[in-house]
């Protein structure tokens, strides 16, 4: 880990914990702000060397923000529309059979903060808890998923299942 300060890391932590900040608070009190970025300014100083490691103003980038919006408003939506209607399905229905599946990542989806976006996605559907993140010999990945109700077993159709559009979606705005 690089023990240098740098700056376009601590500014690109501060903006987005400021963001945070404002969607937490929802004020444009003066007092608000000032607090929001002294705290965002501390944070940025001790994380911004974890949370950031290559090209700090990566996501800053227009045409990738609209097409995280579009993802989260549109494609992660229904996903969770969906993983929720099967839920319903499964509590009320009581019949469920629960595993753990190692699924194969695409070969949209590289980068860290790629792998770390689609496995919190997978968590964040009801009925999926991503466990890992490995990869093999050859390179390739693979996502350790508990599902709540496991109903393929052949893992490139458990992957479709699971991941759905997400993995391609977010291999467009993180390759």
């Amino acid at each position: 880990m690089e023990k240098t300060f740098r700056w376009d890391r601590w500014l690109s932590t501060f903006v987005l914990c400021f963001l945070f900040w404002m969607l937490l608070t929802w004020s444009v009190a003066v007092r608000e702000l000032a607090l929001g970025a002294v705290v965002s300014a501390l944070v940025a100083a001790f994380a911004g060397r974890f949370l950031i490691h290559d090209h700090p103003f990566y996501l800053y980038n227009p045409v990738r923000l609209v097409m995280l919006l579009v993802y989260v408003v549109f494609v992660f939506l229904w996903e969770v529309i969906k993983a929720n209607l099967s839920m319903v399905k499964i509590v009320l229905g009581g019949d469920y059979k629960p595993g753990i599946i190692r699924i194969p990542g695409g070969d949209q989806v590289k980068s860290l903060y790629g792998l770390a976006a689609v496995s919190n996605c997978i968590t964040l559907t009801p009925g999926t808890i991503t466990m890992d993140v490995a990869e093999d010999e050859s390179g390739k990945n693979y996502y350790y998923v508990h599902w709540m109700d496991v109903t393929e077993t052949d893992r490139e159709k458990a992957g479709e299942i699971i991941k759905g559009r997400m993995e391609r979606w977010i291999g467009r705005i993180w390759k």
